[in-house]
Parts: structure tokens; C-alpha cells; sequence
């Protein structure tokens, strides 16, 4: 069920073995204490959003799954990253009124959980559901992509969506989801010739043309190009494509501001209407996006 618009940080795990996770810790396992005051985590939203620890895991995510979906955020209170997603996927939670739960899970708190989920970088997140793990993506994606892919957990965990979507949206997002980009754009601009300010088909339109640029790209080789050349302007274009697509948002977004203040007449404009067009993805809620601006602003004026 993985998302194609986060395919470069998304990735299905495999069979995650939970067996021993369903015993009982360890008498000599400590029971673990929520996060430091300021840190991701805590009491949001009542029951929305909880912390789990290996001695709460199997009442708390694999139990709770049976009926909810959960999703697991592992992180840690060092983790830059984890600071950007955590209020997201928080407030995200607590928005759904109780469709799906969030389990924060802090990776030094509990490594023996973090080995079963085989967590090699965070933040990572696990979607459960039937006491199974079913999808999974590591590092920090865009607001519009991440709510794709909550839509698509629910979904799997057979959940009825409380504002159901428009069924041409689901037809455009089924299409983007299936490769079929022709058939995503069309589906797209007819939403948008009856709504031409649907974020959501916005956002999709743009996810397309961003899969365009992108397809059959080396990414390293890319990115050293961007690197080696900075007053090109079509290498960071696709540099930031491919950082947006890896889920380095931010990095892209200061990429092509930094781009705007090197260029002057079309090349600018080139450059600021591509990052406008980056910024649809994430939505107007990101706070990213909001930095962005701010900076886009400076530079232009």
C-alpha cells in the first residue's frame, strides 16, 4: 500500500517478527517514563496520541490494533528530524478524532522494541494494523503526502473515513498510486476546472509533474552536478526534486532560494515559480513551507 508520491523514503519492511514482543517483558526491563518535558511525545489529545514502552506495547499497539489502526513514531529526543514530523503526525492524530492512534516510541527508552522493527535511522514510522505491521517510510515527508498515506493505513484497517474524499480524487490518487501519470493529470484538472483551489488536487498535479522530472534520474549523480555547478539552473531544479522526493524538503526549499538570489530575470522566475510549485505539494500548513516563503520574500526583495 506504499505511496508512490514518498516511494524514495517509504519501504515495506517484510514480516516483522512481533512473537516475543507478545510475552511479558523482561522482569529486569525497567518500565520507561514518557518523554522529557518539550520533548515529542506526551499527552495530546487524550487517547489520540500515547507513549508506548516495551512493558505497554502489546496493550497499547498490538491489542489496540486489532480495532484501531496505530501508528508507530519512533524517535528520539536528539533527533532534529523527528522535532519537524512528530508535531505533525501529533496534531494529524488528534484531528482524526480517534480513526487512528499514535504511538510514540522513544528509540533509547526502548532499543529492544527498536531492533524488532529493525530501526536503522529515525524518525521511522510503522503503520499496525490487525497486530501486523503493514507499511512503513523513515525520514520526514511532506503534510499533503504523509495525510495520503494515513488515508491509505485507515483504509487497510477497514476504517470509514469521516469526510469521505471526492471519488475523483480517489480515482486521480489511485491512478498517481498505479504510475499511471497521464491518467493522474487528467483526473486532476477536471477536479481542478470545477474547483480550481482544491489543495488536494493541487497538490497532486503537482506530485505528477514532479514524478516527470524525476523518472530515470540518478539521484547521486544529480545531486553532484547541482553541486559541482551552481549557477546551473536546470541541475538545481532537478537537485531539489530529488531532495524533495527523499524527503529533504527543507534542504530543497533553501536550495532554490538560495538559487533566486543568484539569478536575475527569466532564470528567476523559472526558479520561483518551481518552488512554488514544490511548496503545493507540502501544503500551505507546513510550517517548512511558511519558512520558505518568508526566505523567498527576502530574496526576491
Amino acid at each position: 500500500m506504499s505511496d508512490p508520491r514518498i516511494t524514495s523514503s517509504i519501504f515495506t519492511r517484510g514480516a516483522v517478527d512481533l512473537s516475543a514482543l507478545r510475552a511479558p517483558a523482561p522482569t529486569s526491563a525497567p518500565v520507561q517514563a514518557g518523554p522529557p518535558a518539550g520533548a515529542p511525545g506526551g499527552a495530546v489529545g487524550g487517547a489520540t496520541v500515547i507513549d508506548v514502552t516495551e512493558a505497554t506495547f502489546q496493550s497499547e499497539v498490538l491489542e489496540r490494533s486489532l480495532t484501531t489502526p496505530v501508528v508507530i513514531d519512533f524517535w528520539a529526543e536528539w533527533c532534529e528530524p523527528c522535532k519537524q514530523l512528530s508535531p505533525v503526525l501529533e496534531r494529524l492524530a488528534v484531528e482524526g478524532g480517534g480513526a487512528w492512534v499514535l504511538a510514540k516510541i522513544d528509540v533509547d527508552a526502548n532499543p529492544r522494541l527498536a531492533q524488532m522493527f529493525r530501526v536503522q535511522g529515525i524518525p521511522m514510522v510503522y503503520a499496525v494494523v490487525g497486530g501486523q505491521p503493514v507499511d512503513a517510510f523513515s525520514g520526514v515527508v511532506p503534510e499533503a503526502q504523509l495525510k495520503q498515506w494515513i488515508q491509505a493505513v485507515l483504509k487497510a484497517g477497514g476504517v470509514a473515513l469521516t469526510e469521505p474524499a471526492d471519488p475523483r480524487l480517489d480515482e486521480a490518487d489511485d491512478a498517481l498510486m498505479t504510475g499511471d501519470l497521464d491518467a493522474a493529470e487528467h483526473a486532476y484538472r477536471k477536479i481542478l476546472a470545477d474547483f480550481p483551489a482544491d489543495a488536494a488536487a493541487e497538490a497532486g498535479l503537482a506530485q505528477v509533474g514532479l514524478a516527470r522530472r524525476v523518472g530515470g534520474a540518478d539521484p547521486q549523480g544529480a545531486l553532484a552536478a547541482a553541486a559541482a555547478n551552481p549557477d546551473d539552473v536546470d541541475a538545481q531544479l532537478l537537485a531539489a526534486d530529488i531532495e524533495v522526493i527523499s524527503g529533504l524538503a527543507e534542504q530543497a526549499y533553501k536550495r532554490l532560494v538560495d538559487t533566486v538570489r543568484r539569478t536575475a530575470g527569466d532564470d528567476r522566475e523559472k526558479v520561483r515559480q518551481h518552488l512554488i510549485g514544490l511548496f503545493s505539494i507540502a501544503g500551505p500548513d507546513d510550517p517548512a513551507v511558511a519558512t520558505a516563503r518568508r526566505a523567498l520574500a527576502s530574496a526576491l526583495f
